[in-house]
């Protein structure tokens, strides 16, 4: 028998299922997602990486682009920013192997191994295939060792060099280090994941939101504005991470900050796709039509598909 979720994926999937990846890029929508894992059950092709269990760690077991593309079709969602998975770590392929079978449709955030002597090189190598940005798992103990980390060093500064953004997640406790990092290379593009995931474990705490608002100083760091089902109350619509949207759009100006769902778990268990777009797009008032407009495609385009 078929549930209700798995009827309206296949509904949803029915108008592009015959179309090829140059038609299916002019389809797109106007919105960009910009935070999405996706991952294959197909573990021979794509093995994950060691200590990763298929069992343990790939929860839900399947989220491919067509399982995505059953949940944000139709909220006109048409372009979405692929973030490699932490189960494959530096093993990029399957992600890349999406961004070519979509042309035009993923931008792509990688993984990189900054420890390795040619990583300037790997950079370069994953930006001629479209990749736009790198992700960092980020701690207070990592971020305090940045200035003295070569790989890190080097990588910030081709960031800067080539227009590549550095990705980071992170909490709260490491953003003073952050600060640090982004004002010895105030030219590199910075992405703050998850609103630097503020109110995961608790309610949203004045000098932490202080603490983010700091980054503002420096132009070229960027927040989104994402993982709502993660964050405060974890319940839709969400309505209690208002005050913290407003002052970030008041602080960084919406051409800052970006949306995104942080899919598959935007949409597991109580939480919806459409909740997640439905609080920027219909939800608050103080956002008009041209913040809307930044936060739901152009900042994302900006920084992930220019």
């Amino acid at each position: 028998m078929i549930n209700r979720r798995s009827f309206l994926r296949c509904a949803a999937l029915a108008p592009f299922a015959a179309l090829s990846p140059s038609s299916f890029a002019a389809s797109r929508g106007s919105y960009i997602d910009a935070h999405v894992h996706v991952w294959t059950p197909d573990t021979e092709r794509f093995p994950l990486a060691e200590s990763f269990s298929k069992e343990k760690d790939m929860v839900p077991a399947s989220f491919t682009p067509n399982e995505l593309f059953a949940e944000c079709r139709p909220q006109k969602v048409g372009r979405v920013v692929l973030i490699q998975m932490s189960f494959y770590k530096f093993d990029n392929r399957y992600m890349l192997a999406m961004m070519a079978k979509h042309r035009g449709v993923f931008g792509g955030v990688a993984i990189v191994d900054e420890t390795k002597p040619d990583v300037c090189e790997t950079m370069k190598g994953l930006a001629a295939k479209k990749v736009r940005g790198f992700r960092i798992y980020t701690s207070p103990e990592k971020a305090e060792g940045w200035l003295q980390s070569e790989g890190m060093k080097n990588m910030w500064a081709y960031g800067a060099d080539a227009g590549l953004a550095m990705c980071l997640l992170t909490g709260p406790d490491s953003l003073p280090a952050i600060q640090r990092m982004c004002a010895a290379y105030p030219k590199t593009r910075v992405v703050i994941d998850h609103f630097a995931r503020l109110g995961m474990n608790g309610p949203v705490r004045n000098e932490d939101v202080e603490q983010l608002r700091r980054l503002a100083e420096f132009p070229n760091v960027y927040v989104k504005t994402s993982a709502f089902y993660a964050l405060g109350q974890k319940t839709a619509p969400y309505a209690d991470l208002t005050p913290l949207i407003q002052t970030l759009r008041d602080t960084f100006g919406a051409k800052r900050l970006m949306w995104a769902s942080d899919c598959p778990y935007q949409v597991q268990g109580e939480h919806h796709y459409a909740d997640s777009i439905g609080l920027i797009r219909d939800r608050l008032n103080f956002l008009g039509a041209e913040d809307k407009e930044w936060m739901l495609r152009k900042t994302a385009e900006k920084v992930f598909f220019s």
